[in-house]
C-alpha cells in the first residue's frame, strides 16, 4: 500500500523488531488478499490500538506498512490486507505470492499515528477501497461501547470491496456503501453536514478521496475534527529552518556523529554509518523511519505526525524533516 523500500543491494535487511508467521491468507475481495499472522512459537504479539500499522519486511529486503485490521482483542493474531498493485514497486505483489502458510516475515511496530479518540460520543469514517483497513477496528470500537457511528465506505465495485460483511454485522443501517460502478462517487457533502463539528471524522482511501474531505471540512468549519490516513504523500510541509545550512546529527545510542549537507535527508546521512535503519516510503508519510529526538529542535516536513506530536518534539521522520537549528541527537 505504501510504497518504496530499503535497496537490499546497498542496505541490507533493515532489523526487525520480531517475526510472524503466516496462518492464513485468503481472498476476500477482488484483489486484495487478507493475511493472518503469528508469533512462531505462539504465543502473544505486541499489543495494538485501532489505527496501527505494521511495517512487514518481505523476503527481497523490501518494507511495506500495511494497517492492522483485525480485533486488538485477539493478542495471538495480526490481520493485514493486502491490496495487489500490478503497476506499483513490487511489495504488493510479492507479498501475493509468497504469503503462504508457514512463511516467516519479520515485522516492526506495531506504530500508531492515526490513533482513534476514545473520548469521542460520535464518530463518521469515511473509507476508499483499501482504506477500509484501519477504520474497520475503529468502527469494531466505537460498536463495542455504543458510540453513535456511521460509516461511508465507497470503491470500484461490490467485489473491490473488502470486509463488508463484517461491517454490516456492527451495524447494517450505519454502513452506506457506494461502489463507483453502480452510484458513481460519494455524497460527502450531506454526510459531514449532517454530522456538524462535534462529531470526530476519519477518513482514509486515495488522495483524490481525501482531497475532497478536507475541502468539505474546511467549507464546513470541520478541519480541525478530521483525521487522515494517507497512503500516498500529502502536501509536505513547508521548510522553515536551515534548509541551505549543514546539520552535525548526533546518534548517541551508536556513538556516531554524521554531517548532514543541503539538499540531502537526514536519512541519507544516517545510512552511511547505520545501513540497516528501516524505512519505505521516503516521502515523509508512512512513518516508518521515525526516530526519537533526544536533543534539538526537528524541522517537521512530514505528513504524518499531528500537530499536537510536533509541539512535543520528541519524535521526526528522517527521510524529510530537519532541523530548526545546526545540531541534532536522535536515538540510534
Amino acid at each position: 500500500m505504501r510504497s518504496s523500500t530499503i535497496p537490499a543491494t546497498e542496505a541490507g535487511a533493515p532489523d526487525v523488531d520480531g517475526e510472524a508467521v503466516v496462518r492464513r491468507a485468503e481472498t476476500v475481495a477482488d484483489g486484495v488478499l487478507s493475511v493472518e499472522l503469528t508469533a512462531p512459537g505462539g504465543g502473544p504479539l505486541p499489543p495494538w490500538k485501532p489505527g496501527a500499522h505494521i511495517s512487514v519486511v518481505l523476503g527481497s529486503g523490501l518494507v511495506r506498512e500495511y494497517s492492522l485490521c483485525g480485533d486488538p482483542g485477539d493478542r495471538d493474531t495480526y490481520r493485514i490486507a493486502v491490496l495487489d498493485e500490478p503497476g506499483g514497486r513490487g511489495g504488493s505483489r510479492e507479498l501475493h505470492r509468497t504469503a503462504v502458510p508457514g512463511a516467516r516475515l519479520g515485522f516492526r511496530g506495531p506504530r500508531n499515528h492515526f490513533a482513534l479518540d476514545d473520548s469521542a460520543t460520535r464518530y463518521l469514517f469515511i473509507a476508499g477501497g483499501i482504506g477500509i483497513t484501519p477504520i474497520l477496528p475503529m468502527v469494531r470500537a466505537a460498536a463495542a461501547r455504543d458510540a453513535r457511528w456511521a460509516l461511508l465506505y465507497g470503491g470500484r465495485s461490490r467485489r473491490s470491496m473488502a470486509f463488508t460483511d463484517e461491517v454490516r454485522a456492527l451495524g447494517g443501517p450505519r454502513l452506506t456503501l457506494v461502489p463507483q460502478d453502480e452510484l458513481g462517487l460519494p455524497d460527502l457533502g450531506s454526510p459531514l453536514a449532517a454530522a456538524g463539528s462535534s462529531t470526530a471524522v476519519y477518513c482514509c482511501g486515495p488522495p483524490p478521496l481525501l482531497a475532497a474531505v478536507e475541502r468539505q471540512c474546511d467549507r464546513l468549519g470541520m478541519l480541525g475534527s478530521l483525521r487522515v490516513e494517507r497512503f500516498r504523500p500529502g502536501t509536505p510541509e513547508p521548510a522553515t529552518g536551515n534548509a541551505d545550512q549543514p546539520i552535525e546529527v548526533e546518534l548517541r545510542r551508536s556513538g556516531k556523529r554524521v554531517t548532514v549537507p543541503p539538499g540531502r535527508s537526514v536519512l541519507g546521512s544516517v545510512r552511511e554509518v547505520l545501513p540497516r535503519v528501516a524505512s519505505s516510503c521516503e516521502e515523509g508519510y508512512c512513518g516508518t523511519c521515525e526516530a526519537r529526538v533526544l536533543d534539538g529542535v526537528p524541522d517537521h516536513r512530514d505528513t504524518v505526525l499531528s500537530e499536537e506530536d510536533r509541539a512535543r518534539g520528541d519524535c521526526m521522520m528522517i527521510c524529510v524533516s530537519r532541523a530548526r537549528g545546526a545540531t541534532l541527537a536522535l536515538d540510534l
